[in-house]
């Protein structure tokens, strides 16, 4: 009897979800049920799936509104009008269009205009589609209007929005948020009716009881409705299926490419190669996943042939299959990778391709995906309501002061002096959190369907331009729809950055070729680079942990960074088998310390579990579960299951397995623990794999071409230092920094032989219409000879042209730079504008004699920190007292256990939470020397002295050691005094 019911994704505007819906329709005896959200499909698959579960006929449909104004509802007849619908609101929402007051003539849709919308119109003409909605608020006007001679176009529309005076209140709030108004202006058009809630299908009755056709129009149109999608054990894959014309085509395409490129990956393959590439096309083809990798294999090729450069990891890194074709380039049978990780009988969804791209290039890959296939579009993310932000949105709604609204989404307050309106802001806020704010677009996931897309979901067209489905990943899993992920990420776009740079800058030397990643693992400068922890700039081994772990492991090859990529995540860290993994790697014979059991399995690991699959391995072989069971302990263990009584179940056989093959209960303990530790952390080895794969490629240009790399690192957002430090490491690789020059300087930074020119992006305050022109100038009629002929040829204010100058941007002119602002300022006449024409004749500049004036490096610091955001000098050169006998970096491991002073600029700080609930600060520093050394602040020392910022700090501590690497525990610290800014004296 229902046919318009919203969920709280009628975004802003309803109160629970479409599960609670559901529930509420049982209780209320309701057994058919329409979900119609306000211009959105989110909920529909989910409420499909769950109805179920309720016994509950589900059916779908849209309610269509301009703003809160109702047009019409449709409901889908069957699936073809659900895809009608979401076609309908799609093109509504890609064009930014209002809904019509009239419905389109939908072929499997009915439509239902609401009784005040007709009434306000005076339709008289309805199609057989169509119909009018009446609610039971509504039934005392319908006797008196021509409406009631329309009897076989009478329907129930009871809306249901609410359920509760609260949810009304809650709604009320939603509504106010979404129009940016205080609660007390909230117009009444905005909001529902207190009615909108859903009765009992026998006061249902009772309220039409003078009406009694109406009912049956209604439960007549209900019975003409019907939906069906397939979730679960039942769904079948819904991705484009077939590559070419046939499954059969396709298949043999697949084999033809592995035969054909088989040699290129191993030039005398053996038997254990055949078999495994026998193996793997046998199960790709009986699951049917042969299309999978061929659409992969599409998008890899045209990359390829746009020169771009890619990263294939996720699952698939395991695959022999992917690593001949060229989706991947880790090499399973290097590896020993787990072949069940990656495909299996047991498993229904394709295996999982993680595709990165350099972040400038992803666009145009997604671009080519959109128009390469037909059924193409992205995945959406839902953003809820955090707790926080709803408390300063609700404390807007409710007028608060700015002072009050900050003290209440901070959580520092006393609830009991609070007052009543503060009170309902934090209880509405519990309320709200966590509800649907808005849809957003997945970071990398996109579907390429056999079926339309509009047969799932309506689509939106967010900033990026491409269509968005209304649904997230686990609905889409759900119903057998997989997505491809297709990322973008900077370390990629540094390595075909750094190539690019050392072929115009270096263009005597031969093509650089970047796939011989094998040459690369066997080069013991770089394995140097590894050990020494002098990766700075290098995809994923930069950050100060792990150039710690690189030196306490004394990583100089291949497999030792995969597995120190996966031992640093929190689950192998945490469980203190980190710290375990490096004692057996660096001591041999604690090896021996390892369970026999774990060690047969594990033995590349010393018998401790590092990637997910071990996980499998041990589940499998130490605990005789079957594969299936042991997917879901690596599935549960990534977060990635609906349901944790499917994962519990197999705890639950874990323990008794292993009661049963006789193990001492601590030592099932042990083993589950560390199943448990990797709980959201643990990498597949192939991911780990893949990562290593390009941080050997960075660490090859970091350390043949250090200055180009790390001017690609520069101009690619650097990583996970500032770019002030970059430029540190640049010049300790002997790079001679620059600031910008309007002769030389480019956007982004450029390299000319050993001197690197900052670019004018890192002026905060320049214009970008400003940089534009000097450059089109540049380009088109060569260098400036002077400031009087800059002037004559950019359009440039005072303000803009002073930042330059400030800079030193013209100190090819050999003159100061106050002698270069008086002569701005003079030659610009601030008072006058200036047009943008070109001038038609040279205009004679004059003269002026100034007093020579110098400023000094203090000055040019100053200012380079203003516009810039950081000195070019050494910031040991700006301190302003003098230091003490103090140590350098290269003098620690001679101080072990003593406590000692060392001076050093901050490089990078950040807290962490110990288990016990205390705060510790890490912080990594540089020396005179601009060598690093890294420091501990304990929990007394963090409250005590605090870290303020960049500058050089006294560091006094306890010189500890951990296998062989030296950091410093933190006694006390106090930040140095800088020269003071001159420029102001």
């Amino acid at each position: 009897m229902y046919i318009n019911c919203h969920s709280y994704y009628s975004l802003r505007f309803g109160t629970f979800s479409e599960v609670d819906l559901l529930a509420l329709a049982k209780e209320n005896g309701i057994q058919t049920l329409a979900l119609t959200d306000i211009n959105n499909t989110s909920a529909c698959l989910n409420f499909v799936q769950k109805a179920k579960q309720y016994a509950i006929k589900p059916i779908v449909g849209i309610d269509f509104r301009n703003g809160a104004a109702q047009q019409f509802v449709g409901l889908a007849k069957n699936n073809a009008g659900f895809q009608e619908l979401n076609a309908f609101l799609s093109q509504h929402s890609h064009s930014k269009t209002k809904i019509p007051n009239v419905a389109p003539s939908f072929e499997n849709a009915f439509v239902i205009y609401p009784f005040e919308q007709v009434l306000q119109q005076e339709k008289t003409v309805f199609y057989a589609n169509e119909f009018i909605g009446v609610s039971a608020e509504e039934l005392r006007k319908l006797p008196f209007s021509v409406y009631k001679d329309f009897k076989e176009k009478l329907v129930v529309h009871q809306q249901v929005t609410i359920r509760s005076q609260r949810d009304f209140n809650a709604h009320r709030l939603l509504r106010a948020i979404d129009n940016n108004t205080l609660l007390s202006k909230l117009q009444k058009t905005e909001e529902c009716r207190e009615t909108d809630v859903m009765l009992s299908l026998e006061n249902l009755k009772k309220a039409f009881a003078d009406f009694p056709f109406i009912i049956e129009n209604t439960a007549q149109l209900l019975d003409a409705c019907t939906i069906n999608f397939y979730f679960g054990k039942d769904r079948a894959p819904q991705n484009q299926s077939v590559y070419l014309e046939t499954k059969e085509a396709d298949y043999k395409m697949l084999e033809t490419l592995c035969a054909t490129k088989l040699h290129s990956r191993y030039s005398n393959p053996n038997e254990k190669v055949m078999q495994r590439v026998a193996t793997e096309l046998k199960t790709i083809k009986d699951l049917d996943f042969v299309s999978y990798f061929l659409i992969n294999y599409d998008i890899i090729t045209y990359s390829k042939s746009m020169d771009y450069i890619h990263v294939g990891r996720g699952s698939g890194a395991n695959s022999i299959v992917a690593y001949i074709i060229g989706i991947t380039d880790v090499d399973p049978i290097e590896l020993d990778l787990y072949f069940e990780r990656f495909i299996n009988p047991f498993r229904a969804s394709p295996p999982d391709f993680d595709i990165d791209f350099s972040w400038k290039d992803r666009e145009d890959i997604t671009n080519y995906i959109f128009k390469r296939f037909k059924n193409v579009a992205l995945l959406a993310v839902y953003n809820t309501f955090k707790y926080k932000a709803v408390v300063r949105e609700l404390g807007k709604v409710f007028g608060l002061p700015k002072e009050e609204i900050d003290k209440l989404s901070s959580g520092r307050f006393s609830k009991d002096a609070l007052d009543e309106i503060s009170a309902l802001v934090l209880k509405y806020g519990d309320l709200i959190k966590g509800f649907p704010n808005y849809i957003s677009v997945h970071s990398c996931g996109i579907l390429i369907l056999d079926k339309p897309i509009y047969y799932y979901s309506a689509t939106d067209m967010p900033p990026k331009g491409f269509p968005t489905v209304q649904f997230d990943m686990m609905i889409a899993e759900d119903v057998g729809v997989f997505k491809f992920d297709i990322l973008g990420q900077r370390g990629l776009a540094k390595i075909k950055e750094a190539i690019e740079i050392i072929r115009y800058n270096r263009p005597e030397l031969p093509p650089i070729d970047i796939t011989q990643v094998e040459k690369f693992k066997k080069d013991p400068k770089i394995n140097h680079l590894l050990k020494s922890g002098k990766a700075i700039g290098a995809y994923y081994v930069e950050s100060p942990a792990m150039r710690g772990l690189m030196q306490k492991l004394q990583t100089q090859d291949y497999l030792g960074l995969v597995a120190a990529s996966s031992i640093i995540r929190p689950g192998v860290s945490g469980s203190g088998m980190k710290q375990e993994f490096i004692v057996r790697q660096r001591h041999p014979e604690k090896r021996k310390e390892a369970n026999p059991i774990l060690l047969q399995i594990m033995p590349d690991t010393y018998g401790i579990m590092v990637y997910q699959e071990d996980v499998l391995k041990v589940a499998n072989q130490f605990a005789g579960l079957t594969l299936g069971e042991a997917d879901v302990l690596r599935r549960g263990m990534s977060g990635k299951y609906r349901s944790k009584s499917e994962f519990v179940a197999v705890e639950e056989k874990f323990i008794a397995n292993c009661k049963a093959r006789g193990y001492k209960d601590e030592l099932t303990l042990e083993v589950w623990n560390q199943i448990k530790s990797f709980a959201g952390y643990a990498f597949a080895k192939g991911h780990s794999a893949s990562y290593a794969v390009e941080s050997y490629q960075s660490l090859y240009l970091k350390c043949y071409f250090p200055l180009e790399f790390m001017v690609a690192v520069l101009n690619n957002g650097g990583g996970f230092y500032s770019a002030e430090h970059y430029i540190h490491e640049t010049k300790m690789c002997g790079g001679i920094i620059n600031p910008p020059c309007v002769n030389t300087s480019d956007h982004p930074t450029i390299i000319k032989g050993k001197r690197i020119y900052l670019g004018f992006g890192y002026l905060k305050s320049l214009e970008v219409l400003v940089v534009k022109r000097i450059l089109s100038e540049r380009q088109l009629y060569g260098r400036f000879k002077s400031l009087d002929d800059f002037i004559d040829r950019v359009t440039i204010s005072i303000e803009q042209l002073t930042i330059l100058i400030r800079i030193d941007a013209f100190r090819f002119t050999k003159r100061s730079k106050i002698a270069l602002l008086w002569q701005a300022i003079f030659k610009l006449r601030v008072s006058k504008a200036k047009t943008a024409q070109a001038k038609l004749f040279k205009t004679e500049h004059k003269q002026f004699d100034l007093p020579t004036i110098t400023t000094s490096f203090v000055e040019e610091a100053y200012d380079q920190m203003e516009l810039l955001g950081f000195p070019l000098c050494d910031y040991f050169d700006l301190i302003d007292e003098p230091l003490n006998d103090s140590i350098l970096v290269k003098d620690l491991n001679t101080h072990i256990n003593k406590t000692v002073l060392l001076y050093g600029v901050l490089v990078n700080t950040r807290f962490h939470k110990a288990s016990n609930g205390k705060i510790l600060r890490f912080c990594t520093f540089t020396d005179q020397e601009g060598n690093y050394f890294d420091t501990v602040h304990f929990t007394k020392v963090v409250e005590k002295y605090p870290i303020h910022g960049l500058g050089v700090y006294a560091c006094f501590g306890k010189v500890t050691v951990s296998f062989d690497f030296c950091s410093l525990d933190i006694v006390w610290s106090r930040k140095l005094a800088l020269k003071l800014d001159p420029r102001g004296s």
